[in-house]
């Protein structure tokens, strides 16, 4: 098998036939890499250094060597981008959401980048559930009273990346605090703005975490500062009017695995501070109305065991609702049971809802007058609402709906005190419903379904369920979806997208882009790999650690269930996946590259070990509780070295790959695909390409920015759909 040079060839914009185009070789800069007598040598460890020229040089040498070998794509490219803008209702509202005496929605506008945040005064004359029944906003139709609050595309002027960090209203609704972020390096500035002149404060605070809290009287906010591994570790107190360097610390977390937030209840009588690891948290609780009183802790934190503390008023009585995984009648939670306790003697608790095997609880809500369970049963979200009577707790029901796959959830419900209650319903083929169920009728009132033009017929698609088989035997679901009418009796181009870390479920959800995928005959399926959150605790501590390998393995079984049942075959199927689902991608390339054509990752953490070996690295040592921490253990060392992709590169046929990252991503670094890459392209065999695109100027989530993100979702639909041939489709 010759070995890839990274050639190819294109037209040549002179017209003299094609034109060769060579990859770029990075240099190779030997490091050793010692660790439990273990010797690794790291050539392009040297690309670490962004500060150094040679280093953004290649970067860039990769992107135009790229676009080169994409540049025949530019016209589908463009198409695509038509046709997401095309069924895009760019002009639109949100459904209105009531809190206090306005109704708050956002806007967008066609040409424009960003949403733009509004309120309107609710109508004084109207009563009972009238009042709570959102106006019906047009386009077009002026809105009487209507305030701009925060038009982010004014924000963004000027910059190549925009993020919206806190947007934080006052209980008074007098005056609204917002954070941005444009480097894309998740570190905002927090101002502030009174809504009832428009002008802003003086105030102005640097570097600080997304989030904001008022208090009740709105005199203070908290919020929170990140130490040098971009940890949210410390929580502040400003007043409002003096000189930030008078901020006071109120709450610091020294330990390095834990992560610092801080919010308020749905009550707002009390402030929370959580604190959480992977696998243990803490909550610590104040007096809303007593913003420089002491926070106290709720039940001090015990190694291995989360919980959270939600305020409802059950008989008259101050309770916390408390969610935990810990021991219960001698058998750990690890789906978690609801228990009640006095607010004043939170470790008293009183079980309400006891463990199930089946049943994942994932989140309670609570109101003046009832409550709202999510949770997970059979790979699908579910919500139940528990109505509160004088005597306690009433009977639960839970909303039912006819599709075989969904998603739904608690949508925007900020008041205490409301007859409705907000949530939202999609699925594959189901753009995004928004409803206010009334729990006193049972009524299911829908506000408004995302607008798709261009005649969107949902009957026009099929989603299904499906199922895999581990090789131990363990039952992995597939989510499918396709455009009736393409011929299922031969295999047909698939892209299979998973993610498998944090206990995060990849759930069935809409996407108008994905039509541009579907109408060309292009299949698109979800492996609901263990280390998600799909089928339950377990089923992520299945995929975490010293199990991580039923992560890959699992997606590579459900690729093989797809290619023996004659749904795909190997010439036409793309593995899909970011982050730690980039991860995932980097792994079954080396696991069983022959079962695709093509593989799309996606800021890929391609070399964890490197990074979780490295303390000074943002996140590592928080991460040490998800894939174990190597610098301590051999055994994690070895056992990570054994899957880690950069590591175990070799001189084999790779499918295609496109590597996509940014280079001020804090999460997961540029240096990661940009080393894969490198290796892969030193290593490995055949003529596939191979292709790395960083962007330049963002972070994390990619670009910033509607009509870029359309651009960039563009350029891989049509890397793709060229891959698997149907790229004239």
């Amino acid at each position: 098998m010759a070995l890839d040079t990274g050639t190819g060839t294109i037209p040549n914009p002179d017209g003299g036939g094609s034109a060769v185009v060579t990859a770029p070789i990075a240099k190779a800069v030997p490091t050793e890499r010692v660790h439990h007598g273990d010797t690794f040598v790291d050539e392009y460890e040297w690309l670490r250094d962004k500060e150094n020229p040679e280093v953004i040089a290649y970067l860039e040498a990769e992107n135009a060597y790229t676009e080169a070998r994409t540049a025949h794509l530019q016209p589908l490219r463009e198409k695509i981008f038509d046709e997401i803008k095309a069924r895009t209702q760019e002009t639109d509202l949100s459904v209105p959401t009531r809190m206090g005496e306005y109704w708050y929605y956002s806007r967008s506008f066609e040409g424009k980048q960003y949403g733009v945040h509004c309120r309107c005064p609710i109508d004084a004359d109207a009563e009972g559930i009238d009042a709570w029944t959102p106006p019906q906003l047009e386009v077009g139709t002026e809105i009487p009273g209507e305030q701009i609050l925060l038009d982010s595309n004014e924000q963004a002027e000027g910059h190549d990346f925009f993020a919206l960090g806190a947007f934080s209203l006052s209980h008074d609704g007098n005056l609204l605090a917002y954070s941005v972020d444009t480097a894309g390096d998740e570190r905002y500035v927090l101002r502030f703005k009174d809504l009832r002149t428009g002008e802003l404060l003086a105030d102005e605070i640097t570097g600080t975490a997304p989030g904001a809290t008022w208090s009740l009287d709105g005199s203070h906010i908290f919020y929170q500062t990140v130490d040098e591994s971009w940890r949210p570790d410390t929580v502040w107190r400003h007043h409002l009017g003096t000189a930030t360097d008078a901020d006071v610390q109120v709450f610091h977390e020294p330990d390095e695995r834990y992560w610092v937030s801080i919010g308020a209840t749905r009550s707002e009588k009390y402030l929370m501070i959580w604190v959480g690891s992977k696998i243990t948290t803490e909550g610590w609780v104040l007096e809303s109305d007593n913003p420089e009183g002491e926070f106290r802790v709720i039940l001090p934190r015990r190694e291995g065991v989360e919980y959270s503390a939600e305020h409802a008023v059950v008989g008259g009585e101050d309770r916390f609702l408390i969610l935990h995984n810990d021991v219960v009648d001698g058998v750990k939670a690890e789906n978690f049971v609801l228990a009640d306790a006095p607010v004043a003697e939170p470790s008293n608790m009183t079980l309400l809802i006891g463990h199930r095997d089946d049943v994942r609880i994932e989140d309670i809500d609570c109101f003046a007058d009832h409550l709202v369970l999510s949770y997970r049963r059979e790979a699908l979200t579910r919500v139940a609402v528990w109505p509160l009577t004088e005597a306690g707790y009433g009977e639960r029901r839970e909303l039912e709906f006819d599709l075989e796959l969904f998603a739904v959830g608690s949508g925007a419900n900020p008041e205490w005190e409301q007859p409705t209650l907000r949530i939202g319903l999609t699925s594959f083929i189901t753009p995004l419903q928004v409803f206010d169920y009334v729990p006193a009728t049972g009524q299911l009132l829908l506000r408004k379904e995302q607008p798709v033009l261009g005649g969107y017929d949902p009957n026009d698609y099929e989603q299904h369920r499906d199922w895999a088989l581990a090789a131990d035997g363990t039952r992995i679901p597939i989510s499918l979806v396709w455009k009736k009418g393409i011929d299922t009796s031969t295999p047909k181009p698939l892209l299979l997208y998973g993610y498998g870390s944090y206990e995060a479920s990849i759930d069935p959800s809409f996407s108008v882009s994905r039509l541009s995928m579907l109408d060309r005959g292009m299949m698109f399926a979800v492996a609901h790999v263990r280390g998600g959150g799909e089928m339950g605790r377990l089923w992520y501590e299945n995929g975490k650690t010293l199990t991580k390998k039923n992560t890959f393995t699992d997606f590579v079984s459900c690729a093989r269930h797809l290619i023996d049942t004659g749904v795909t075959s190997a010439e036409v199927m793309v593995g899909d996946g970011g982050s730690a689902g980039g991860l995932l991608m980097g792994a079954v390339a080396n696991l069983a590259p022959e079962l695709f054509a093509g593989i799309l990752a996606n800021v890929p953490f391609v070399d964890p070990l490197t990074s979780i070996l490295d303390p000074s690295l943002p996140l590592t040592v928080i991460e040490w509780d998800e894939w174990g921490n190597p610098l301590a253990d051999k055994d994690v060392y070895d056992y990570m070295k054994s899957y880690a992709p950069y590591e175990n590169v070799v001189a084999a046929d790779y499918p295609a790959i496109l590597a996509v990252t940014s280079l001020n991503d804090t999460r997961v670094l540029y240096v990661e695909p940009a080393k894969w890459v490198a290796k892969l392209r030193a290593t490995k065999t055949g003529d596939a390409p191979l292709l790395l695109k960083t962007e330049m100027s963002a972070g994390h989530g990619g670009v910033s920015g509607r009509y870029e993100k359309w651009k960039e979702v563009a350029f891989e639909y049509a890397w793709m759909l060229d891959i698997v041939g149907l790229a004239d489709a």
